[in-house]
């Protein structure tokens, strides 16, 4: 399966641990990767500065949904599904 062409949801939606050029702390979940162009595409795309975590993320069906919207409600669910727990008080 290829991306949606525009969706970008995986470079907004989700957190990324791993420094990105131009974000050294990485990117929080729900904030845009200041790698995405005007057109939702990649910058970094088959470049070696690329963070491992976003080469090794494949779309899938289910992941992407029929549409962007979709999209962006799955990768959020899973978002939350895999944040680390708060310790308690």
């Amino acid at each position: 399966m290829n991306c949606r062409i525009g969706c970008a949801a995986c470079c907004i939606v989700v957190s990324i641990s791993s420094p990105i050029p131009g974000m050294p702390e990485g990117k929080p979940a729900g904030v845009r990767c200041v790698q995405l162009t005007t057109n939702n595409k990649c910058s970094l795309f088959g470049k070696p500065e690329r963070p491992a975590v976003c080469g090794s993320l494949r779309p899938t069906e289910e992941m992407c949904g029929q549409s962007d919207e979709e999209a962006y409600a799955y990768l959020a669910a899973l978002e939350q599904l895999t944040k680390p727990a708060r310790p308690l008080p």
